[in-house]
Parts: structure tokens; sequence; C-alpha cells
């Protein structure tokens, strides 16, 4: 969405983990998505550096606003680190037999849709009434905590995060990079 929204041309290159292409491979040994090879010959491959590469050409959402704060920084920390494991585990409970697929989505409220709850009632975006790149960077996985079980989700106690989601979902700009992307 950071791309799209800077307005930065790219070519999108669907890619099988199960069956990385070798030209993949040469850029980025690791062999993670998303790498991004600038034209420049850079190599990007992590997404939040890519977001803050494109908005750092051009912004005009000033989604970078607050980019630099500890606030911003413990967020997208947070979502990256404790809620993506349990999401994880949430996710794939099958994989992880130590305790139920409800404890595992437990395990996440309270690592994190807690905290983004709480700070959801101070505005409509987590830097409160202006959207910034932690919002854009976290949304995915709130996407996907929440399709796990949708039904559950609809009706469970995370209303303020609920609608942040449903703004997210909804905006033209996800709806024009989803439609990229398929």
């Amino acid at each position: 969405m950071a791309l799209a929204c800077s307005g930065i041309p790219v070519q999108i290159h669907e890619v099988s983990l199960k069956n990385k292409p070798e030209t993949m491979l040469a850029l980025s040994p690791k062999g993670t998505v998303p790498v991004l090879h600038c034209a420049d010959g850079k190599v990007i491959e992590e997404s939040l550096e890519i977001m803050v590469w494109a908005l750092e050409k051009n912004d005009p959402e000033n989604w970078l606003f607050g980019y630099e704060s500890d606030y911003s920084k413990q967020l997208i920390s947070a979502n990256d680190g404790p809620f993506k494991h349990w999401l994880d585990r949430y996710k794939y409970f099958e994989r992880y037999p130590e305790l139920s697929q409800n404890q595992y989505r437990e395990q996440a409220e309270q690592a994190f849709i807690s905290q983004l709850e709480a700070q959801l009632t101070k505005g409509l975006f987590l830097g409160g009434d202006q959207p910034f790149v932690a919002d854009v960077a976290i949304f995915p996985f709130i996407r996907q905590f929440a399709a796990v079980d949708s039904a559950w989700f609809e009706q469970s106690r995370w209303s303020k995060t609920r609608l942040w989601l449903k703004y997210w979902t909804q905006s033209e700009l996800f709806t024009k990079v989803m439609a990229i992307s398929k």
C-alpha cells in the first residue's frame, strides 16, 4: 500500500515459497518475501523498510509523520514480535498442540489486540486522527487475525479495532492494491 500511495511504479512477481525462483535467490539469498530490487541496484528485503523507502520518496498522505517516535516503534515491535508469534499459532493451531486454538487467540488478544483497542479509543487511527505508517504496517496482520474466525471477531469486544480494520479493508487504496496483486 505504501508503494501504491507513493505512486512509485513497481513490477509485482508472484512467488511460490515452495519453489523460489533463482532470480529472487540471487537478489536475496535469505529467500523471504518481500524483496524490492530498486532501479539503482539496491535490494530491500523487509516490508517496513520498503514502506519507508517508498514514502521517503513521496508521501502524499503524510504517513511518515510520527514514524520515528518511540510510540510507533513500540507498536510495530509488539506487532512483529509477540503478536505475530501468537497469530501464527492461532492460525496454524494444529501444528502447535500445546494449547487450543482459543487459547492461542486469547494470547494474541492479550499480547496486542487489547493494546490496539485501547489506543483506538483515542481516535480512528493508531496515531489519533491521522493515519500513519504503523496503521499500514499493522492492519494486514489484524486482517489475518480477524479472518481466522470472522464470526467470532465480528461479535468480539474489539469494536474499535473492527472499525479501524474496516476503514483499511474498505479503502479505495486497499481495493486497488488487492486487484493489482491478484
